[in-house]
């Protein structure tokens, strides 16, 4: 099956990388919402972004409306009818993504393929929300996902071989390389990554070092393009938080559990970059 369009559910921060993404290359998307607002926004910080790229030469005026015209909003999951494959980007909340599956079982064609975006969540539960579980699987990118080269697969026990060859298929076609992960808490890449968040969050609640020190390490001692805790702050402390919370639910390992800290500045309405606050202050 070749896949030409592409559902969204979710035009938020990874919903949007994910649309803008499949738009680039040449694909026709259509995004989701659960309001004209949010998904006015979303589409909007789409259009912020592709914008900025004609100002700094990246891209002309007329590339960047060619790419906008293959996005469409939609507030009705009937609009996915048509779509190859849809993947959905919702919260963190596995009660929240059976309900999104349920209607994307009942509104896309049979053999369309179902993705789920999840970092951390059981896929095979998911699925199981369906009456397809060979049509579904994780696929699970990372943030920004314009610029983020791995696409992980994540095949479960009922995923079929063709539905993940598929898969690799639209990974290919949009610019990713891909891994193939086994359905377990945190997959492949978070299994590595997400102790060393939390680690370094502990080490800044412990006094042990810095935010500054802590970030400087990572970078200058490890290698890293950006600090920990600089992309904790990119990547929204409240997601993060939420991230954190399903990998400690799904493994019970006393080291994932979310620190005091992240959960206080969550609560104090400190999120990072897009508020202006978090483990540093931004303008």
């Amino acid at each position: 099956m070749t896949i030409d369009k592409v559902g969204i559910v979710g035009c938020g921060l990874m919903g949007a990388g994910i649309v803008q993404t499949c738009a680039q290359a040449g694909l026709d998307v259509v995004t989701l919402e659960v309001n004209q607002d949010a998904l006015d926004k979303g589409i909007s910080s789409i259009d912020s972004v592709l914008a900025g790229k004609v100002n700094k030469g990246k891209m002309t005026q007329e590339d960047k409306e060619i790419i906008m015209g293959r996005i469409k909003g939609t507030t009705d999951y009937n609009y996915f009818s048509d779509c190859e494959l849809v993947i959905e980007a919702v919260f963190e909340n596995i009660n929240i993504k059976k309900e999104v599956f349920k209607k994307l079982d009942n509104a896309c064609a049979k053999d369309a393929i179902l993705a789920t975006n999840t970092s951390v969540l059981s896929v095979i539960d998911i699925a199981s929300a369906t009456s397809r579980p060979e049509k579904v699987l994780g696929m699970h990118f990372f943030f920004p996902v314009p610029v983020m080269k791995l696409l992980e697969l994540v095949k479960t026990l009922a995923t079929s071989s063709e539905t993940l060859e598929e898969a690799k298929g639209f990974g290919r076609a949009i610019g990713k390389e891909t891994i193939v992960a086994p359905d377990i808490p945190g997959f492949v890449v978070n299994r590595l990554f997400a102790p060393f968040q939390v680690s370094a969050i502990r080490m800044l609640e412990q006094k042990i070092a810095t935010a500054e020190d802590i970030d400087r390490g990572t970078k200058l001692g490890l290698g890293h393009p950006m600090g920990m805790l600089e992309l904790s702050d990119l990547q929204g402390l409240d997601t993060l938080l939420d991230v954190i919370r399903a990998f400690y639910d799904a493994t019970g390992d006393a080291n994932l559990r979310p620190p005091v800290l992240l959960e206080k500045m969550v609560a104090a309405g400190w999120l990072g970059r897009k508020t202006g606050r978090g483990f540093f202050e931004y303008k």
